[in-house]
């Protein structure tokens, strides 16, 4: 149902936390008699990004470090430019690391803002989508229209006969719907309900004449909450567009455009005021990939929140125009320190833990040669007991011999016989001897 919260594994939990934030700040907004969607998602969007604050000042700090670094980084990959094999590209990788480590950025520094922002955009589109889900007064509003329309003799054939009903079509088919669970029917008559735009609502009032004052009173709520400078946050603007020029309604389809348009210009004057990286030369391959950027991040921006709700839109405008006050801000700042003292800095703890890792590789490499030595003095042991035993038997057996040659003759039969059990007894005098000792 789209008007239930999503429950996403990641998305989920994320939307419900920024539904609870949207929720509250509405009803803020709504004590001091200004409740307004739109409001809401300025209000919002600036508490998100002082949120993110740290974040967008360790990019900046990389941005600006990277025009530093870039001239050293493009000197080593000049330098190993066509040596392809492991141990070179090896070396190439650790001399980028030991530059990276120097200046105190990360190789993965410019990532780690969007990674976050990612889930959030996902979630908020949930949240902006679905705004009666999240924000309890909003989904008042529709009350008791709803419920009447419920009662009403064919109700839910016409509202499923309208326009706004192509998104939610799944839902009239849907078991529940059928069986009248009173949840879910009144969630799909307020998801298709939240889509109608003025031609809707004047066709509403026609079919359902005795329901006109709860109508009126719905639509007088809803525009009150949704309306931001004339535009429903709820719809996005292809289908304001869209309805706008099956209605010949052509100012409308024009003030659809503000947003998209807004959007792409917010975001072309973000990446000017981003520091760009340096570099050695017109043709270097990552300049004319940050060029290409540049030009692609504004016309998709553009393109998102041609499709989007407004209320996205309006979270990105807003979010571009911060990001724009704080690089101005931040670029400021960072102009002010001192590099060559960063740089130094840095180095010195490099040495430090150069100094630790090296002193971890010694014990490493004590306790590899004492554990030589162990095995060898196991060896040397294990070498000497078995001297001792092969100088014991032959001892056990030279005696046995002398005996031997005393009582019989040499060769013979009887010789050979006693000489084995000399050896026998002499081995188990010997036995009992240790025994003794024992």
């Amino acid at each position: 149902m789209f008007l239930t919260k999503h429950n996403g594994m990641i998305i989920g939990p994320i939307a419900i936390l920024l539904g609870m934030c949207m929720n509250g700040i509405f009803y803020v907004l709504n004590q001091i008699g200004i409740p307004n969607i739109g409001l809401s998602i300025i209000i919002m969007t600036i508490l998100i990004y002082m949120a993110m604050l740290p974040l967008t000042i360790k990019q900046q700090k990389f941005s600006k470090l990277q025009r530093k670094m870039q001239p050293e980084l493009n000197k080593i990959n000049k330098k190993y430019e066509n040596r392809k094999d492991p141990e070179s590209m090896q070396r190439q990788q650790d001399e980028i690391k030991e530059v990276y480590g120097k200046y105190g950025v990360s190789a993965t520094g410019s990532c780690v803002q969007l990674i976050i922002q990612m889930p959030i955009l996902l979630a908020l589109y949930r949240v902006f989508y679905n705004i009666p889900a999240y924000v309890p007064l909003v989904k008042q509003a529709f009350f008791p229209l709803v419920d009447k329309l419920i009662a009403a003799d064919s109700a839910g054939e016409y509202l499923q006969a309208t326009n706004a009903a192509r998104y939610f079509a799944r839902q009239f088919e849907n078991e529940s719907f059928v069986n009248g669970v009173t949840e879910y029917v009144q969630n799909t008559f307020i998801d298709v309900l939240n889509k109608f735009n003025g031609t809707d609502w004047e066709a509403l009032i026609q079919k359902f004449p005795d329901l006109q004052g709860d109508i009126t009173n719905t639509l007088t709520k809803l525009t009150r909450y949704n309306s931001f400078l004339g535009l429903n946050m709820a719809n996005s603007p292809s289908y304001m567009f869209k309805e706008a020029l099956g209605d010949k309604t052509y100012l409308l389809a024009a003030a659809a455009l503000i947003v998209p348009i807004l959007a792409a210009a917010t975001q072309y004057l973000n990446v000017a005021l981003m520091p760009q990286a340096a570099t050695q030369d017109g043709n270097d391959q990552m300049a004319n990939t940050m060029k290409s950027m540049n030009v692609m991040m504004p016309l998709m921006s553009a393109v998102f929140c041609w499709s989007l709700p407004n209320g996205m839109g309006l979270y990105w405008i807003t979010g571009a125009v911060i990001r724009c006050i704080q690089q101005v801000v931040i670029n400021k700042q960072i102009d002010k320190m001192d590099i060559d003292a960063m740089v130094e800095k840095n180095l010195e703890k490099m040495k430090e833990k150069e100094a630790k890792e090296g002193k971890k590789d010694k014990n490493r490499v004590s306790s590899s040669t004492m554990s030589q030595y162990s095995s060898m003095n196991t060896r040397r042991m294990s070498d000497r007991s078995s001297t001792a035993v092969s100088a014991d038997s032959e001892k056990k057996a030279e005696q046995a011999r002398q005996t031997n040659g005393k009582k019989y003759k040499a060769g013979s039969l009887a010789a050979k016989a006693n000489m084995v059990s000399s050896y026998n007894e002499t081995d188990t005098r010997s036995s009992k001897k240790q025994g003794k000792k024992g």
